[in-house]
């Protein structure tokens, strides 16, 4: 009778739960039996295993095997099992020593000639082996950067089967055959999901994206998106067809400050378990932008899917900027499904399955037209839309909804002078990431000690008690409160977006002017500031 045990890593949405891998040989009939709760592409292993094992040049044994997943209690599916159900088998037919395998982390898809491939969620798989105190893991070759991003694991990256077996024996690694040069890695494809790169491309590098001096005009749209920036504030862009509405969501992402390392290792992790990490950067280091179309279900916008819930458009937008264009075309149930991960950073999806929770801080984006032809605010466009038409199809954004949107802003059509130029070119994507970049340092030194970050994620009993404005400016704010045009949480909002404006002009704190030009940004109702004023000179 033979036992042997290793451990591997099974994927709750992106949190992992390291599993114990145990493989028990006895006298009997020869027969693999796998149990610990296994999906079907789990069961499915126990052939590719015994194919791989043999083409590795290994005996298989001809006995009674059993290999156990434990805890039993938790939902295992995936390939990436197999590398480590190989090695307890191997383990166990005494074809490798025992006590080699006890303390590793093997994650790996194997193919039936002994190659192993690599599968999604590498990043999270690593850091839950980590947190469990495992300090080597066992990763396919092609993986093995993003597995090296956690820090104190010993990584180690495989190629084939055959290599694995060579080292734990302190056998000679034998050479494996590479692909041809020229020719894209084959086994890539198990990284990534057909599809699920459509709309959810990696924001780029202002150097390469596109730069915010491409738009004409819109000077206080632009000044709203860079207050969204600074302080990570929804924003909401209303305005007629051609008015340059997606052109500024779009650049929204370039002038976002670049991730910290911990912010990186979220985005990474989420984009890993989605399969939409690209090939050969194993890091994210840009805020992500996420473009969903309007036809998009509710389950594709929170998540969803078949078993265990995979993530939706609000994680892949995590630390980044979830953009809707034509909002009001969006299902109702799917954009009210927006408003708890607006308010918690987070997304908690129940499943017959299971319950995952999934990280969810991203910064919304919103465009919409007037009126479904566009030209409802529009002197002499010749807009026939009805008024119950225009009435209901501006409803469609829930006040519930538009309650969480800080920055609320009219986009006007370009005048001619704006558009040939003659009004001057625009700030470029570059300046206004460097200002935004000096607001969110004066943010960081004012909140440091605090689990906060940006000005949008304060408390608002912080915001009333601790980080006060200066005597007598919210004299405007409580006047609108009184009259109904505020909320209690619309006066939350716009004093974040108050101290978001006074870091954007370097004051201690906010000031009346302050406070108006907010307030102007939160009901598009004009408060005489000029544009600029809560810009540094």
């Amino acid at each position: 009778m033979g036992f042997a045990r290793t451990c591997s890593v099974a994927l709750v949405g992106v949190e992992g739960v390291v599993v114990e891998v145990q493989a028990d040989l006895e006298p009997g009939v020869a027969a693999f039996t796998l149990v610990g709760l296994p999906d079907k592409s789990l069961s499915e292993s126990r052939d590719r295993v015994r194919a791989a094992v043999v083409n590795s040049g290994a005996e298989w044994p001809q006995k009674k095997l059993t290999v156990g997943l434990s805890p039993a209690s938790v939902p295992k599916g995936g390939s990436g099992f197999d590398l480590a159900v190989a090695a307890a088998v191997l383990g166990a037919a005494e074809r490798i020593d025992p006590r080699t395998i006890a303390d590793l982390v093997l994650i790996g898809e194997l193919g039936l000639d002994g190659r192993v491939r690599p599968v999604r969620g590498i990043l999270p798989a690593v850091l839950a082996a980590a947190e469990a105190g495992y300090s080597q893991v066992v990763v396919p070759e092609q993986t093995a950067g993003e597995a090296s991003l956690v820090p104190g694991v010993s990584v180690l990256g495989v190629r084939t089967l055959r290599q694995l077996i060579a080292v734990l024996t302190d056998e000679p690694v034998p050479e494996e055959e590479a692909d041809e040069e020229g020719r894209p890695d084959a086994m890539l494809a198990g990284l990534l999901v057909p599809g699920a790169g459509i709309g959810t491309g990696l924001a780029a590098a202002p150097a390469e994206g596109p730069d915010l001096a491409d738009v004409a005009g819109q000077h206080r749209a632009r000044l709203a998106l860079e207050v969204a920036a600074a302080g990570g504030h929804h924003l909401l862009l209303s305005g007629p067809p051609g008015a340059g509405k997606t052109m500024l969501a779009e650049r929204l992402p370039g002038i976002l400050p670049p991730l910290t390392r911990q912010e990186s290792l979220e985005v990474t992790a989420v984009h890993s378990v989605a399969g939409i990490l690209p090939p050969g950067e194993p890091l994210v280091r840009r805020a992500p932008y996420c473009a969903p179309h309007h036809s998009a279900t509710m389950q594709s916008l929170v998540g969803g899917g078949n078993g265990l819930p995979r993530p939706g458009a609000v994680s892949l937008a995590h630390r980044g900027v979830l953009f809707l264009d034509e909002a009001p075309e969006f299902s109702g149930k799917a954009l009210d499904a927006l408003r708890q991960p607006l308010e918690s950073g987070h997304v908690v999806i129940a499943r017959a399955a299971g319950v995952v929770r999934l990280p969810a801080r991203f910064l919304l984006a919103l465009a919409a037209n007037p009126c479904p032809c566009g030209r409802h605010t529009l002197y002499g466009a010749g807009c026939e839309c009805p008024a119950s038409l225009v009435r209901r199809y501006q409803a469609r954004l829930s006040g519930p909804l538009l309650d969480r949107v800080d920055l609320r802003v009219e986009v006007e059509p370009v005048t001619r002078a704006d558009l040939l130029g003659q009004g001057g070119r625009g700030e470029t994507t570059v300046a206004v990431a460097a200002r935004v970049q000096e607001a969110r340092t004066r943010t960081a030194a004012r909140l440091a000690g605090t689990p906060w970050r940006v000005n949008s994620e304060i408390p608002g009993h912080e915001l009333r008690t601790r980080y006060l404005a200066a005597p007598g400016a919210l004299a405007t704010a409580e006047r609108d409160i009184e009259r109904g045009l505020l909320t209690a949480r619309g006066l939350d909002r716009v004093l974040r977006v108050a101290w978001t404006v006074a870091d954007l002009a370097g004051h201690d704190r906010p000031d009346s002017q302050d406070i108006a030009l907010a307030l102007e940004l939160r009901t598009g109702v004009a408060r005489g500031v000029p544009v600029g004023a809560g810009e540094p000179a």
